[in-house]
């Protein structure tokens, strides 16, 4: 009987995001597999809580311990998402390293797993560096042709390589506007097959469902995805943007970048919500919460039009930079 393979997680999160957090953490749980997830946590409540919770197949590591004298001197420089994008390769590095570990996979905080990622694993098995792209083999994004979601690296020569010059560029410059062929840490990776060996794009696509590819996937039996001819299982999915809100014993889900039809509503964010309910009422105070799943107003909805058809537009741009203080993703 062969072993059976650990997998290495790490993902980072502050206590704003502890309800995604713990659900992340809950549906990798749920996939019967050997693993670890190694948490950066983003503040002292959360680091508390988490240690609180002593939570099986985790570590949590403060913010403090990562933090470098280089990530200090421009940690004023940034707002609080460009820094968390800043820091997200050092963390990786930092777990690595730290804990000897043969390879590890960035998960961001937001992502449920439908499936085991084994199928996916198998896949890149022979890789260095994986990464996934926003629109399996479609058009580059603004925010660039791949996706900060799944990231993973093996502790080999071409993975630390890749890591270290992602780590390096991203203390460079990472800001939520797109410069010079820069965007936040996702345009970076569209170097990453061009400056080093064994880096591997993931084909499967039911890796990173997603709310700006949605309407390019059919969905005709609950659990699986049909692209261009392509049937899998839903490995994860990324709930991108999902508006959460604890209150009065309810659980409240609102996307903000996709328009719900019934099955995104019933088989995948109620499958998210009620997941997400079941994790709080483990291990925060949410018993029995009543789950609400709200679509966009018809503000939000013109917003995300208006987004979409004018995604190359600088006056939108600073509009959402510098106004209304969000990030500008160029999808509906």
């Amino acid at each position: 009987m062969g072993c059976l393979i650990m997998y290495n997680f790490c993902t980072l999160f502050d206590s704003n995001y502890l309800p995604k957090g713990l659900t992340l953490y809950k549906s990798i749980l749920n996939q019967n597999i050997e693993f670890h997830l190694y948490i950066l946590a983003l503040d002292d409540f959360c680091c508390k809580t988490l240690n609180q919770l002593a939570l099986s197949n985790v570590t949590v590591v403060p913010l403090v311990e990562i933090e470098t004298e280089e990530l200090l001197n421009i940690k004023g420089e940034r707002n609080r998402a460009e820094y968390c994008w800043t820091i997200g390769p050092s963390a990786i590095e930092y777990f690595i390293r730290t804990f000897s570990l043969n390879e590890c996979t960035y998960l961001d905080a937001d992502l449920m797993f439908f499936n085991s990622p084994k199928i996916i694993f198998e896949e890149i098995e022979n890789c260095s560096v994986a990464i996934t792209e926003h629109i399996p083999g479609g058009p580059e994004m603004v925010a660039g042709k791949y996706c900060v979601q799944f990231v993973y690296f093996k502790n080999d020569d071409n993975g630390m390589k890749a890591l270290a010059w992602w780590k390096s560029k991203c203390i460079e410059w990472c800001f939520a506007r797109y410069e010079n062929g820069k965007y936040g840490d996702q345009k970076y990776l569209e170097s990453f097959p061009v400056l080093f060996d064994d880096v591997c794009v993931i084909k499967n696509v039911g890796a990173g469902v997603a709310p700006w590819n949605v309407h390019l996937y059919n969905f005709e039996t609950p659990g699986t995805v049909k692209f261009n001819d392509q049937i899998q299982e839903i490995v994860f999915f990324h709930f991108h943007g999902a508006r959460i809100i604890v209150a009065d014993n309810k659980l409240r889900i609102k996307p903000k970048t996709s328009d719900l039809n019934y099955y995104l509503s019933e088989n995948v964010y109620m499958e998210y919500a009620v997941l997400m309910r079941d994790t709080l009422s483990e291990y925060l105070d949410c018993k029995n919460c009543k789950i609400i799943i709200e679509d966009r107003s018809f503000f939000e909805k013109v917003l995300a039009l208006l987004r979409g058809h004018y995604k190359d537009n600088k006056l939108m741009q600073f509009i959402y930079f510098k106004v209304l203080r969000k990030r500008y993703n160029g999808y509906s």
